[in-house]
């Protein structure tokens, strides 16, 4: 049985960051609502269980460590669903959606480092047959994906996005366990402490450090925005002059309803460099903070396009941590060559 409303809220809302870093978190969270941690944890399960909780885990800065790149195929209808499932089988693809273009399958492939990244992107063009866009990160201007539940779009702007300090090697597996998100006990860094062969105190020292640092934009309830009605989204893509983008990446940013905004490479029949994502429960919310971004950050004249999301097949954390395979496994081929 799902978690009523008010549990819902009470669990998720205020917790999306600053989830407390203390032995017993969940006891903390349980005084400040009136609750107890075993209620506490219970609701938790639960949220996971129906997929509204993806995890309670850390949002790392893109150059904290590993590699990331957005992707994009352009795929023959009759062939989606197949593709769809070979480019969401490999483990370092964490979003796969399809979208109304014509490039209609974008998905985010991450690995420990470029070369891993690449050499992932080679086995699904050649799995798949098909080329693919492959469009780094150069600059983030907003990255950070909260909800405020009770909003038919996602929350006002936050502090613009800054240079990180990198993941330091001895600490990439404390790093790969918070993308995978804290345990549901009522000591959860005190579990990876042992795992790590450190004290608690070490590792809540990290965290904190992380956040202070830039490291990690924010540790706290990752939700999946589908599951909690926030089911219409979509990209809006720009072609800005070069000389201009940052200027109106950081005007994007600060646009209320605006929940992703970046700078891309461009690439080869994709002339565009400019990103943003808005996140809402209806379409006609969605137009609307696009009409707004677009009129408050000054893009009238550029010319764009919006993508609108229709499904999704992959959604998950990333792992930009881990080590992960480099070819497709060879038993998810059979349904693409069908």
């Amino acid at each position: 049985m799902a978690p009523d409303a008010d549990l819902r809220l009470a669990l998720l809302n205020p917790w999306q960051r600053d989830f407390p870093l203390v032995r017993e978190p969940f006891a903390q969270i349980a005084g400040s609502q009136g609750l107890s941690t075993e209620e506490v944890l219970a609701g938790y399960a639960r949220l996971q269980q129906e997929g509204a909780l993806s995890r309670i885990g850390g949002v790392f800065a893109g150059n904290a460590g590993g590699a990331a790149l957005l992707a994009a195929m352009a795929v023959p209808p009759e062939r989606l669903d197949a593709v769809a499932a070979v480019v969401s089988s490999h483990p370092g693809v964490n979003h796969n959606y399809q979208r109304e273009h014509h490039f209609n399958l974008w998905f985010v492939m991450t690995g420990q480092d470029d070369a891993a990244v690449r050499a992932a992107m080679r086995s699904l063009e050649e799995a798949t047959g098909l080329p693919a866009l492959q469009l780094r990160m150069q600059r983030a201007y907003r990255i950070d994906l909260g909800f405020d539940l009770r909003g038919s779009t996602a929350p006002a702007p936050m502090a613009a996005a800054r240079e990180a300090t990198p993941v330091l090697d001895a600490d990439r597996p404390l790093a790969a366990l918070l993308e995978d998100g804290l345990p549901l006990v009522p000591r959860p860094y005190d579990a990876w402490a042992q795992a790590l062969g450190r004290t608690p105190e070490s590792v809540l020292h990290t965290l904190q450090q992380w956040l202070d640092q830039g490291t990690v934009r924010r540790i706290g309830a990752i939700v999946r925005h589908h599951e909690l009605g926030f089911d219409a989204n979509a990209m809006t893509v720009f072609n800005i002059p070069d000389a201009e983008v940052d200027a109106c990446g950081e005007a994007l940013a600060r646009v209320t309803g605006i929940t992703l905004a970046y700078r891309r490479e461009r690439a080869e029949g994709w002339p565009y460099n400019l990103y943003c994502m808005v996140h809402g429960r209806d379409r006609a919310a969605v137009r609307d903070v696009i009409a707004r971004a677009i009129a408050e950050a000054g893009l009238a004249q550029y010319p764009h396009e919006v993508l609108f999301s229709c499904r999704r097949f992959k959604q998950t954390g990333p792992r930009r941590f881990r080590a992960l395979p480099e070819t497709t496994p060879p038993e998810v081929l059979d349904a693409v060559a069908g």
